[in-house]
């Protein structure tokens, strides 16, 4: 973090003294439309249009076909394997691992998760989205405590994070649950109390608290925790911080994390790839895809389901049945405190609330770290990140 004010071009590429290739080999897979992947249609050849991949469900069956695929080109159907997803790419992961086990008969070892999001209801960006879903502001004001916590933010700032937020953790489960849950019935001096504990949590105003009716989304508290400085934190990384773009504007109008690194990660990967390796001549590189977001559908079947789902899909019972068909599946998820899009306490909820027989249970792991969404762009966690990773490998093959 030190650093980043020092990325501008021309930039550098190092070697990653903390890759996991001393661990496993590595197959990266683009999704189809980003990257250099690139969908033919059926008229001149290919599988089909973006409508066929731009999914839930047909983007997890290219990911399952092409690893099958894989697997038979190089022969190694008997190899140890693992699925490795950040982010949507452990929402991926769990239907993958689902479709794998039980259409392709395809045993994985291991399915590794950094910053989990298996159940879009539980998203803090969009509470306001779903009224009387209030779960979302409960998972996320641990996050939103730690990042005060990072800023000195917290009146009477306790030395040591992770017994501060075992504190929240247990409020936000508690006391702040059974509050929310009574709605408009809460009585006003619960609601006060519940008031002043948010503010000690996370400093934000009382006043705003109360204006937000107890309930402060990912957005709001982005935009609300630096605004004495005319400053914003990140969404993915709340450590990271920019000047407002619109003072007016109730939530962010960017993500300071994304725009400080991007433009030297895609640079650097480019300039890597085009001068080193000779590789993408009269090509272009999307590094977001090319209008997947507004294209793609979230109907997702889900194991059991009559019928498909279309608003805040829910992939939890992809990774339960895969575990349960699979019982010496095991299961890793990787967070990071100050991580807002997809906060820890969120992923270990959802891990804790898996439909599977607690005998279980004692399959996931779980690790934190003192970084945001991109574990790996705080050197001291990638190589906790590397560490953890490689000693789950080597303790499940």
């Amino acid at each position: 973090l030190e650093d980043t004010a020092l990325m501008q071009p021309p930039f550098k590429t190092v070697n990653n003294d903390f890759c996991l290739l001393d661990a496993s080999d590595l197959v990266f897979i683009d999704a189809p439309g980003t990257g250099f992947s690139q969908i033919i249609s059926k008229e001149k050849g290919g599988a089909g249009e973006p409508k066929d991949f731009y999914g839930v469900d047909p983007d997890a069956n290219a990911f399952a076909s092409f690893i099958t695929q894989f697997l038979s080109d190089y022969n190694r159907w008997n190899s140890p394997k693992y699925l490795f997803g950040e982010s949507y790419g452990t929402f991926r992961s769990a239907v993958v691992s689902n479709i794998l086990e039980r259409r392709y008969a395809v045993d994985l070892n291991g399915v590794i998760l950094l910053s989990q999001i298996l159940s879009y209801n539980n998203m803090s960006d969009l509470g306001t989205a779903d009224p009387g879903m209030d779960l979302p502001y409960e998972l996320a004001l641990p996050s939103a405590a730690a990042t005060a916590w990072y800023f000195h933010k917290v009146p009477n700032q306790p030395a040591e994070l992770q017994p501060f937020l075992k504190e929240v953790e247990h409020f936000a489960m508690n006391d702040y649950a059974l509050a929310l849950n009574k709605g408009s019935l809460l009585d006003t001096a619960t609601f006060t109390h519940i008031a002043g504990k948010i503010h000690e949590y996370t400093g934000l105003p009382v006043a705003y608290i109360r204006k937000a009716n107890l309930r402060v989304s990912g957005p709001d508290f982005e935009k609300m925790m630096l605004a004495d400085e005319n400053k914003i934190t990140g969404r993915l990384d709340t450590r990271f911080t920019g000047p407002e773009m619109d003072p007016l504007s109730e939530t962010p109008e960017y993500d300071p994390h994304t725009a400080t690194f991007a433009a030297a990660f895609v640079g650097s990967f480019n300039n890597y790839l085009r001068t080193q390796l000779k590789f993408g001549k009269d090509m272009i590189y999307h590094p977001r895809g090319n209008g997947i977001i507004q294209q793609w559908d979230f109907r997702h079947l889900a194991p059991n389901l009559p019928f498909p789902m279309r608003v805040f899909t829910n992939v939890m019972p992809d990774l339960a049945s895969a575990m349960i068909y699979n019982p010496k599946l095991k299961v890793m998820l990787n967070m990071g405190y100050f991580d807002l899009g997809t906060p820890y306490f969120e992923g270990e909820y959802e891990m804790h609330h898996l439909a599977i027989p607690e005998s279980l249970q004692k399959n996931i792991s779980f690790a934190h770290y003192m970084s945001g969404h991109m574990v790996y762009l705080h050197i001291p966690s990638l190589k906790n990140l590397h560490d953890n990773v490689a000693k789950f490998i080597e303790e499940t093959h």
